[in-house]
């Protein structure tokens, strides 16, 4: 195994086993607390403008800036923090590591998968609300879409047909694809909340096995609000999704406690191994993962919230307005959370 060159006399200062372990057991609890306001903050105000003129927009709103948040996370944390894993000198001076770029790999196999997983998911849906309306048609992939967009769509097609038997089952017509919507939206809130549960474990894996006192203490201001602004970006998909009180609770709950869980696994791991982040098969492990969810992350960001609102999204078309405050917005999210790189 090769020597990395590195600063020893500052290593060596730098590791304080139990200073360390204090910091760590502060960054729990601040963590925690940031993660929780963070993600309940949309999921809130989406309560309080429900049933208000301004409700749509205000969503609408939430949701480019989360997805302005889950863009910058995917392709200015997580996918540089993966390439460097593997590109450490430990790793990238063995085989078969040194012979091929797997973080670029593994990412490729992250938006395949969540491809796959929105395709299998969205046709399925379709095929059942065929099922239930007694179409015989072979069901087609259609795009996740705001619910007042496809409900129009609904009515307009209830109307050009003209018959009464159609003005009859209307309302049962709108109900059931607002349900099928809903679990369209749903599968992206619940594929998103998976990519980041990814990052962070990671993140807290990382700082759990860490010894070094110099490198945790920046982290945990950082990572405040790096949970502050992921949070806000699930919490704003999760608003839109409609979820039940448990849902909603139970998810906000798995976003908080992921990174502390992660705290407190990679702990237990350098407790009982010794090994530390600066293990191979750790930073492996690390830049794996990380590859994956940095996949998912960019599929659901572009495909899902970014360019299904912008170029299929009605209430964008009919309000100029609202398109440009939306980039704004967007612009606004990935600048925040990209201007955290620089501690985190």
């Amino acid at each position: 195994m090769p020597v990395c060159a590195t600063n020893t006399a500052r290593a060596l200062s730098c590791r304080d086993g139990r200073a360390a372990a204090k910091l760590k057991l502060a960054s729990i609890i601040v963590i925690f607390l940031t993660s929780v306001v963070g993600i309940s903050s949309p999921v809130m105000l989406a309560r309080l403008f429900h049933g208000k003129p301004a409700y749509d927009k205000a969503i609408l709103i939430i949701k480019f800036f989360a997805a302005g948040v889950i863009l910058s996370t995917s392709l200015v944390h997580v996918l540089p923090d993966a390439f460097d894993a593997l590109s450490d000198c430990q790793v990238a001076s063995i085989h078969p590591w040194k012979d091929f770029p797997f973080s670029g790999l593994v990412v490729l196999i992250g938006v395949l998968t969540a491809l796959l997983v929105d395709l299998t998911a969205t046709s399925h849906l379709d095929s059942h609300n065929h099922g239930n309306t007694g179409g015989g048609q072979r069901s087609q992939y259609t795009p996740i879409v705001p619910i007042g967009e496809e409900l129009a769509a609904v009515k307009r097609k209830s109307m050009e047909s003209g018959g009464a038997s159609e003005a009859i089952g209307d309302s049962s017509i709108d109900r059931k694809a607002e349900e099928l919507v809903r679990m369209k939206q749903r599968l992206v809130s619940q594929v998103l909340e998976i990519g980041i549960i990814f990052h962070s474990v990671i993140i807290g894996v990382t700082m759990g096995m860490s010894q070094n006192q110099c490198t945790i203490r920046p982290l945990v201001a950082a990572l405040a609000f790096h949970q502050i602004f992921e949070g806000m970006g699930l919490g704003g998909c999760i608003a839109q999704a409609g979820f039940s009180l448990g849902t909603t609770v139970y998810m906000c709950f798995m976003f908080a406690v992921t990174t502390p869980m992660g705290i407190v696994l990679g702990w237990i791991v350098l407790s009982l191994s010794g090994y530390d982040d600066t293990n191979t098969n750790a930073l492996i492990l690390e830049g794996l993962l990380g590859s994956l969810s940095s996949g998912i992350l960019i599929y659901m960001a572009l495909v899902d919230l970014i360019a299904l609102d912008f170029f299929h999204n009605k209430l964008m078309s009919s309000e100029s307005w609202l398109k440009k405050v939306s980039y704004l917005v967007l612009a606004l999210g990935s600048t925040s959370m990209s201007i955290l790189a620089l501690w985190a």
